[in-house]
């Protein structure tokens, strides 16, 4: 058998697709991802899915010249971007290179086709849950100030679970968390159901007392694409979130998704990092709360306590001056008293030119009465004493 280059049956098949398409057609496909690029043009993978999953990939591209005009439209009759999970109606030139092997080139969308089946369904669900009144119902519960009992909701060996747990075991306050894993499906038809089935048995075994109480449940799965992430806007799952008596607190996929599971739950943040920023960020505010309280409580106690010093300077301040004052009055009251006891001291009176007189056992005598002649007796001067010899006494002379 002859050989063949390769270029030569890239060149075959190059030819043979052209004269298989040699004019435009329509093609009914997925958009699995959307980028524009800085240059303008936009690059778009093509999908097809049934039972088993994905059937069918292309690359496709629209180029800068007409881009604009696409999206625009596009939007304007749909309300909706090119976006992944829609399902379009787009008109193609087949193009086949050489180096780069097929690829389609869009010059038009049709908008009749607006929405792929994921979006439908999420629609659907949507509508569903507004029409059973369950769209608000985790709204109505108290998720705890501080979640740290935690049930989560992933498949072990998910990164996604992984970061979350590595996330929150060395966070910088070493605030300390209890997670109880509980497995299942995070993607596929399965996981609908394999998620609800979980969230019972949570419920189940709470209820028995066999686990738990659980603070929240915390459901997450990492980033993927818009088919691997679409089991988070079936009814099953999300019923079952709305339905939970523990609060459900999810993080699925990157920053651009946003799953009806998201919008059911009591708390949705973005990725599980996130997540486990959180719940650090709870605690570490509520500690930052109590330290504040404690620097409050300081200074209440330090002010408190100066204005009590305070008080007791007042104090004191009275007492040194009640003190004095009363000093001052007993001083005056001793001065008075000493004045009185000088003017009663006998020399004082013998210093105005009188004379005290005592009898011989030093009896003071202040009359003439009991003398007798011949009775010794003391007359005291200022100056002295003179022993005297009674030598004749007179009564009333």
């Amino acid at each position: 058998m002859e050989a063949v280059t390769l270029f030569e049956l890239q060149s075959s098949l190059k030819e043979g697709l052209a004269d298989l398409f040699p004019e435009r057609i329509r093609v009914r496909a997925e958009l699995a991802s959307v980028q524009v690029k800085a240059g303008g043009h936009c690059y778009i993978e093509l999908s097809q899915s049934d039972s088993r999953g994905v059937i069918a990939k292309a690359r496709a591209v629209i180029w800068r010249s007409i881009y604009p005009q696409i999206a625009g439209a596009f939007r304007q009759a749909t309300g909706s971007d090119l976006k992944p999970g829609i399902s379009i109606l787009a008109l193609c030139q087949v193009n086949y290179s050489e180096l780069y092997g097929l690829s389609l080139i869009i010059s038009d969308i049709e908008p009749e086709l607006t929405l792929g089946e994921a979006e439908l369904r999420k629609r659907a669900t949507i509508a569903r849950l507004e029409k059973e009144g369950l769209m608000d119902a985790q709204s109505q519960l108290d998720l705890p100030a501080l979640p740290r009992n935690l049930a989560v909701i992933s498949a072990r060996d998910a990164a996604g679970y992984g970061d979350f747990c590595r996330h929150l075991e060395t966070n910088e306050w070493g605030f300390s968390f209890s997670l109880t894993l509980y497995e299942a499906l995070m993607q596929g038809e399965s996981a609908p159901e394999s998620v609800a089935a979980a969230i019972s048995r949570i419920e189940d075994e709470c209820a028995e007392g066999l686990a738990g109480p659980y603070d929240a449940i915390l459901i997450m799965r990492g980033g993927g694409s818009v088919l691997d992430l679409a089991c988070f806007d079936e009814w099953l799952m999300c019923a079952a979130i709305a339905r939970c008596s523990i609060p459900v607190m999810t993080a699925i996929g990157h920053d651009r998704d946003v799953h009806v599971a998201d919008m059911v739950a009591c708390v949705s943040v973005k990725t599980p990092t996130a997540l486990a920023d959180a719940l650090i960020d709870a605690f570490a505010l509520e500690d930052e709360r109590l330290s504040q309280f404690g620097t409050r409580l300081r200074m209440a106690f330090n002010n408190r306590l100066a204005e009590m010093e305070r008080s007791v300077d007042r104090l004191q301040h009275r007492v040194l001056q009640a003190f004095a004052g009363k000093l001052l009055l007993q001083e005056s009251y001793l001065d008075r008293m000493a004045e009185r006891l000088r003017a009663a001291d006998p020399r004082s009176v013998l210093a105005r030119g009188y004379a005290l007189v005592s009898d011989a056992s030093g009896v003071v005598r202040a009359s003439a009465a009991g003398f007798s002649q011949g009775d010794a007796l003391d007359v005291r001067f200022p100056d002295g004493k003179v022993q005297c010899i009674v030598k004749n006494v007179d009564y009333g002379k």
